[in-house]
């Protein structure tokens, strides 16, 4: 059974508790899934589907924990030809330049790794949604319906 691994940036916690929730979904869709905080450029490798769940930081910054995963995929650059990936980017729409800018990070890097986007970058803004759950929960039923 193929695994889907969530690898999380959080600041506050609102990505970490988001991951906690979609990682739950997936194991009632009779998936597996496991979280990584934050995991490893060997751990996205080894990944059979990359569901990244990222807050935003400082100028559009990838949080501490997972920055050293996203600068690591960039230093090796593998090719990650065809592995299902998700992005899931939080956000506040009031810092117009930075919007969600982590996430937007990771999916530009993934694509560019030649990973295979199994839906568009779900950019959710706490500005409109302070809760993240009610738009990502549906958006991974989504996602899972394309791999069952």
């Amino acid at each position: 059974m193929r695994k889907i691994s969530l690898f999380v940036g959080s600041v506050y916690g609102g990505a970490e508790q988001l991951a906690d929730t979609l990682k739950k979904e997936i194991e009632q869709a009779g998936l597996k899934a496991e979280l990584y905080l934050p995991g490893t450029v060997s751990d996205i490798i080894s990944s059979d589907i990359v569901l990244i769940v990222t807050s935003t930081t400082g100028q559009g910054d990838i949080p501490s924990e997972l920055e050293a995963v996203f600068l690591g995929l960039k230093e090796l650059s593998p090719t990650l030809s065809n592995k299902p990936y998700g992005v899931i980017a939080l956000g506040d729409s009031s810092y117009v330049d930075s919007f969600c800018g982590a996430g937007k990070q990771f999916a530009a890097l993934l694509s560019q790794l030649q990973a295979n986007p199994l839906a568009d970058t779900l950019l959710i803004d706490a500005m409109e949604n302070f809760e993240p759950e009610p738009v990502a929960v549906p958006w991974l039923k989504r996602v899972l319906a394309k791999l069952v």
